[in-house]
């Protein structure tokens, strides 16, 4: 008997500056969340749940039957602090209102080989809440289509401070 198997894996990667200085000069830093609670320069979380939704584009795609690529001008990074757990069914961040997109920087997403990797900027007036859950999502609202969702506890971002958050995916 043949069998196939299809394996992805996904990393995320969230990086912390102080200020806009630290993000200029391009070192994360530990920081101090809105909570009090200090955190790392930098987070990797990893795995997260593919959803109905993005599957099916993701094949509607493969096949040419149309659909809204997740490329530079479509792809959005949301961050949002529910705590909802991740199901396959669920079609947007979870949160009632504290959820944030955010487009891609200049140049992603991209890919290296059978990886993948969007990034986003959440500037110091961006997304300041607890950050409980993530997408990769082909418009900038709930109305996209989300590819996935993470639901991971990533502290509280304080007004002043600079996050960016990657998404790798790798395929093999």
């Amino acid at each position: 008997m043949i069998q196939d198997t299809f394996q992805y894996q996904t990393k995320w990667m969230i990086r912390r500056f102080a200020d806009e200085a630290a993000f200029a000069a391009g070192t994360p830093t530990p920081v101090v969340d809105a909570d009090g609670q200090e955190l790392p320069a930098i987070s990797e979380i990893d795995g997260n749940l593919l959803l109905n939704e993005g599957i099916a584009l993701l094949l509607d795609l493969l096949i040419g039957a149309g659909g809204t690529a997740y490329n530079n001008a479509n792809s959005y990074i949301g961050v949002g602090d529910s705590s909802t757990a991740e199901a396959a069914s669920q079609t947007a961040l979870q949160a009632a209102s504290n959820k944030t997109y955010k487009a891609m920087q200049a140049t992603y997403p991209s890919r290296s080989a059978q990886t993948v990797t969007w990034r986003a900027v959440f500037a110091s007036s961006d997304a300041n809440y607890a950050w409980n859950e993530f997408t990769i999502v082909n418009a900038n609202s709930d109305a996209g289509v989300n590819l996935n969702r993470k639901v991971s506890a990533q502290g509280t971002k304080a007004s002043g401070q600079t996050w960016t958050v990657d998404v790798s995916i790798t395929i093999s």
